[in-house]
């Protein structure tokens, strides 16, 4: 497995309903950009210190992590358009014929 693939890692709540409703967007681009980017889920009350150390203050948010640095966030519920267009911003595009 590569492990320089980008880490998108979604902090979200079983109490909170926006968070809830990003889900399954969640698991669809997880599916569409395997090949591109990692994405874990955190339970912000199972894990608070991890909560903490990415300054976490809403759920949901969405943190992109790069070389091991946090390259850029969301906070709040998100689009697909949204998230799509963050991605796009730091992930390689897909190699092209030379």
């Amino acid at each position: 497995m590569s492990d320089d693939k980008p880490l998108l890692v979604f902090f979200t709540s079983e109490r909170s309903g926006p968070a809830r409703r990003m889900e399954s967007l969640l698991a669809h681009l997880a599916r569409k950009e395997r090949t591109r980017v990692r994405i874990m889920r955190v339970e912000v009350d199972d894990q608070p210190d991890l909560t903490e150390k990415f300054r976490v203050k809403s759920v949901p948010t969405l943190v992109l992590i790069k070389g091991k640095q946090v390259v850029d966030r969301l906070e709040g519920r998100a689009s697909a358009p949204k998230i799509e267009a963050m991605l796009s911003r730091h992930l390689s595009a897909p190699a092209a014929a030379a």
